[in-house]
């Protein structure tokens, strides 16, 4: 073949790999409440590692800086106008988020909730990280536990309008006269998943119930401010702080005594999963109806309710002989 002949060839082959499609990314917009929390943080390194496994995925980590619906509507509706594939929402609210992601289905994108659901006319299907009723189960039986006389115990939850926050305390109400009927619950107070107002929250508690054994926060932000202001005030060994918790943002509260034990499930695993899912629906290999399985990768599977909601893994109890291991990982 003459030099001009090679020449040819190479340059039509050139623009030919040039013309041809890279292969379409799958955008997936995993919504949180807020950012700059560690629990979604780390919630988004399992969207990362789930993207990288399937492959054709570009994973959008956004939130608005406050825990606030309308903070998250704004950031909908830029999604919308993104015109993403599919929004994977932790929800500040479970109703105030419907219209917006009902405009977001109606334009083609598929919807999800996860961690905090959203109403079902507002999505597709919701990944609760564990069975609600388990969840409330369980974060009295941490403060139940550590006190085998019983005792007064409140409750500092995020928002009144978190879906999982009232969820997990319902529950844990509906089990509190048969399974723990030592413990007296005296109040539910709200902190919003502000260090700031959590921290107030648990000094106004302290302050009003003189008897109080345990404060319970079912909020990776509440349960650290708590178990700060029971260290500040000395009060370690007399109130008991407990609830859902990062290994690594909470280990500390372990180590010098201001909290017995923790819980919490995998939040990398619960990013990943959401991506998992978000990504079968939007690519038509999984359908949002109840009884369907929809694989979660490495994680397992799910198997829809009646509402289209599943659990994904029950909650796993940190304490001091093992949050130093489990600290290095989330």
């Amino acid at each position: 073949m003459s030099l001009l002949k090679k020449l040819a060839v190479a340059t039509a082959l050139t623009a030919v790999m040039f013309a041809a499609p890279a292969m379409a990314q799958t955008k997936i917009a995993l919504v949180v409440k807020s950012l700059g929390n560690g629990f979604f943080d780390a919630a988004n390194k399992g969207a990362q590692e789930a993207a990288k496994e399937l492959g054709d995925v570009e994973v959008i980590y956004t939130g608005p800086t406050t825990a606030t619906a309308e903070g998250q509507i704004e950031i909908i509706n830029s999604l919308i106008a993104q015109n993403v594939n599919a929004i994977a929402i932790s929800a500040n609210d479970p109703d105030a988020l419907v219209p917006a992601l009902k405009k977001a289905m109606e334009r083609g994108i598929t919807v999800i909730s996860w961690d905090s659901g959203v109403a079902p006319e507002g999505r597709s299907v919701h990944l609760n990280p564990s069975d609600t009723n388990l969840i409330g189960e369980t974060i009295l039986k941490l403060a139940a536990d550590y006190l085998p006389d019983g005792g007064d115990v409140a409750i500092l939850s995020a928002s009144s309008t978190a879906t999982n926050q009232n969820a997990w305390i319902e529950a844990a109400k509906a089990a509190q006269p048969e399974k723990f009927p030592k413990l007296n619950i005296v109040a539910t107070v709200y902190g919003d998943d502000d260090s700031v107002k959590s921290t107030n929250e648990a000094k106004g508690l302290i302050s009003t119930y003189p008897n109080l054994k345990a404060i319970i926060a079912p909020t990776t932000v509440g349960v650290v401010a708590a178990a700060q202001v029971v260290t500040d005030d000395n009060l370690i060994g007399k109130i008991n702080v407990t609830g859902l918790a990062l290994p690594s943002e909470f280990k500390k509260f372990i180590d010098n005594g201001a909290s017995q034990a923790v819980a919490l499930w995998n939040p990398i695993d619960l990013g990943y999963s959401a991506v998992q899912i978000a990504y079968q629906l939007a690519k038509g290999t999984a359908k949002a109806e109840p009884g369907a399985t929809i694989s979660i990768g490495r994680v397992g599977s799910i198997t829809l309710d009646d509402t289209n909601s599943a659990a994904m893994a029950a909650p796993f109890q940190f304490d001091k002989t093992n949050i130093e291991e489990f600290s290095k990982i989330y």
